[in-house]
């Protein structure tokens, strides 16, 4: 089993702040996403810059990792050590990560968080397991089929739509010894979307001409791009929101769309030009 250096992966330093991490991560995960970037290794990559992001941003597998990690370079042979066991509340690995990850996060049986189910010598009863999985917005949304593993184990899990973070997706006598998994569902941080409980927002850049004088955008949803009208007289900081383009459920969210400031910088003289004018015909209205 090859190591794997998440630091390098992110492009960060070992002494990143959490914010620097996620920062790299955003950056990243917006370069590769599938629904961004085609190219061939693309999608490849989004998972390896997520499965980095889901130890480096964790204290506990961040402390956990790094402990392991100090010695070793990305690529070279790489087993755990006599006796290694990462136990941070049952947290189980993410579907679609690499072996490398379900070794030392994996939770489940085999040493690595959870309870032989022969432990102690004779029949024992059943007993419910928790892990953690990581969801992906579009997931959420559209809903998926995924393979999760865990451990030694390869699981089919159904991912229902609009499943929040905070929620469980329950796996009937997946657990141990014959109980059942409860799987608690975090939310991927999204390259372009923020998420606030059904609700769901993405900023939109406007020119100063756009906000004053109204324009027509076409604007990112998790169900594709729509076009939306932009009042004249917008100011920096105004939402528009869209019904019904939120997360699906019991109570549909909405879609906000945040109107920012984007000002370009003059780059000719006619630009220059420009800007003057626009200065002197508001000032002089102004007084």
């Amino acid at each position: 089993m090859e190591f794997k250096d998440y630091y390098q992966t992110l492009g960060v330093q070992r002494s990143a702040s959490a914010e620097e991490i996620k920062r790299a991560y955003r950056k990243l995960a917006r370069e590769f996403h599938p629904d961004r970037n085609k190219g061939s290794g693309a999608e490849d990559q989004f998972k390896l810059v997520s499965e980095a992001y889901e130890v480096l941003s964790d204290p506990d597998k961040r402390r956990a990792y790094d402990q392991l990690g100090a010695n070793w370079k990305n690529g070279q042979r790489f087993e755990p050590p006599p006796g290694w066991q990462f136990n941070a509340g049952g947290n189980g690995a993410p579907g679609d990560f690499s072996d490398f990850f379900s070794t030392l996060f994996g939770g489940g049986m085999g040493g690595f968080g959870g309870e032989h189910p022969f432990a102690g010598g004779g029949r024992q009863a059943a007993r419910n397991e928790r892990a953690a999985i990581t969801v992906s917005l579009e997931d959420s949304y559209g809903g998926a089929q995924k393979r999760l593993r865990l451990g030694s184990r390869s699981l089919s899990v159904n991912i229902p739509r609009g499943i929040r973070s905070g929620q469980s997706i329950r796996l009937a006598g997946q657990g141990q010894r014959g109980g059942d998994l409860l799987l608690e569902v975090t939310l991927a941080p999204h390259p372009v979307f923020e998420v606030d409980g059904s609700d769901i927002s993405v900023r939109l850049p406007l020119k100063p001409w756009e906000l004053a004088l109204g324009t027509r955008r076409a604007v990112p949803t998790l169900g594709g791009e729509v076009e939306i009208a932009i009042p004249a007289g917008s100011q920096p900081g105004r939402s528009l929101r869209l019904r019904g383009r939120g997360l699906p459920g019991k109570s549909v969210g909405d879609q906000l769309v945040r109107l920012e400031a984007a000002v370009p910088s003059p780059t000719t003289d006619g630009q220059r030009e420009a800007y003057e004018a626009l200065r002197e015909s508001f000032d002089s209205k102004a007084d």
